[in-house]
């Protein structure tokens, strides 16, 4: 197993040096088995928020300046590590063309701008996928040895579709119909610009190409470049109201929003969540044809959990 230990954040020229020399072929013949994950984790023992960066990531995010760690920032700030293990371990799947499809992030208490904190990250749950393959990046934030934040990010390779008898075939996922408006819900509609994917990969540090301009992005199949699913999540959660302070925010990504677009988020009322079943739900759709690009819930963790 591939332990490795950081002092710091790896910083995106180095990583994106490495990603360039991952595309070239692979000495000797040698095949990477697409059969399992490399085991391995890594870790940023002492981890300083860059406050110039989190100032920004708030700012194209639309998150409040308060104080405290947005529920989302912790998956941004993953990503150096999990792009750095997909280039650094035997890796099986071309990472510049993964697809993000779904992201869980529990927050089991607010988390200081000023804190220091342990943030580690794992590969786990390669499974089979009607397009392809998927898997998990799962990232666990401590402080003083208590873990504070969890994410599982699973993304999907495209590929050859795996055998599979007619009654194990997975069943495709089901639409999202748009709901009707809650009037003690958020309802927005806005519009997301052509350049939103350059202006949130050099917060982000997400340069996969399918989110930076028209031509790479048909390079992977997509007509125009997409948003990152993370900014979409993470728009949608800023604009709803305060989150509670122990909580759970999952997200599915469905339909990709092609660059340029207007779209409609429709969402219950956070405010409601302890006066209910503790769980609300949020969508984003296209405000032309109704066709939905994210569905997700906002969950009240329990004082058990």
């Amino acid at each position: 197993m591939s332990d490795k230990h950081y002092d710091a954040l790896p910083k995106p020229h180095t990583t994106y040096g490495n990603i360039v020399k991952s595309l070239l072929p692979i000495g000797n013949g040698d095949k990477i088995s697409k059969d399992q994950l490399p085991q391995a984790t890594y870790h940023v023992d002492d981890l300083h928020i860059d406050q110039d960066n989190l100032d920004d990531y708030r700012k194209i995010c639309g998150f409040a300046d308060n104080g405290k760690v947005p529920i989302t920032y912790f998956s941004v700030l993953s990503q150096a590590l999990q792009m750095n293990m997909m280039v650094k371990e035997p890796f099986p799947f071309a990472m510049l063309g993964l697809v993000h499809v779904d992201n869980s992030v529990t927050q089991y208490r607010p988390i200081g701008e000023r804190e220091t904190v342990t943030l580690s990250v794992t590969f786990d749950n390669l499974r089979d996928h009607a397009q392809g393959q998927q898997f998990d990046f799962v990232t666990t934030v401590t402080s003083e040895d208590k873990v504070v934040w969890e994410g599982v990010s699973t993304y999907l390779s495209r590929g050859k579709k795996p055998k599979v008898s007619r009654d194990k075939k997975r069943k495709p996922r089901p639409v999202t119909a748009k709901p009707s408006i809650n009037e003690n819900g958020v309802h927005s509609i806005f519009e997301v610009p052509e350049d939103i994917g350059r202006r949130y990969a050099f917060v982000s540090g997400d340069f996969n190409l399918i989110h930076l301009h028209p031509l790479s992005a048909r390079a992977f199949g997509f007509p125009k470049a997409i948003a990152h699913g993370m900014w979409s999540k993470a728009k949608c959660l800023a604009l709803m109201d305060d989150l509670p302070e122990s909580c759970t925010v999952s997200v599915s990504f469905k339909l990709p929003i092609f660059l340029p677009a207007e779209v409609e988020l429709i969402a219950d009322s956070v405010a409601e969540l302890a006066n209910v079943d503790g769980t609300c739900e949020f969508g984003l759709f296209s405000s032309k044809n109704d066709k939905p690009h994210l569905a997700g819930t906002v969950k009240l963790l329990s004082d058990s959990e």
